[in-house]
């Protein structure tokens, strides 16, 4: 009963936008399942789903991949926050949103380039030591591709 309704929960959060538990329990209980709100937190933390932010703006659950779910909070969270970049020899300085930040380096943190040493943050900016000058054009460029 468990696999069919885990199965059937995944199923629910691939055909539709589902933002919280409660929905997911009220689709459940509707074809017959017999679930409460604390069944369905359990089952989201075996299949390891996530929220993500859709483009309007809501938030949704998914599916985490192979492990790079983690990767794409962190890009989620660099794209929310970033305003712009600049360099100043190894060192790179990040402009945020006001109070994004020590999310935004948290997130360059976790990302775990290895161009950078570690990151200061205040609260729209961001410091990051880069090994060397020619490091910063690589970081530069992915956060880039990240962002853009």
């Amino acid at each position: 009963m468990k696999k069919k309704r885990q199965s059937r929960l995944l199923e629910i959060i691939r055909t539709n936008v589902i933002e919280t538990q409660e929905q997911i329990a009220d689709i459940l209980k509707a074809e017959g399942y017999d679930v409460t709100q604390a069944t369905v937190s359990r089952d989201i933390r075996e299949l390891r789903l996530t929220k993500r932010a859709t483009p309007d703006g809501k938030h949704k659950y998914v599916i985490i991949q192979d492990g790079s779910g983690m990767d794409d909070k962190y890009t989620d969270v660099l794209r929310a926050g970033f305003v712009s970049m600049d360099k100043a020899q190894n060192i790179l300085v990040v402009r945020t949103v006001s109070g994004m930040a020590m999310a935004v380096a948290a997130a360059l943190d976790a990302m775990d380039y290895d161009e950078i040493v570690g990151c200061i943050a205040g609260d729209d900016t961001i410091m990051c030591a880069i090994r060397t000058t020619e490091d910063v054009e690589l970081v530069m460029q992915r956060l880039n591709e990240i962002v853009e």
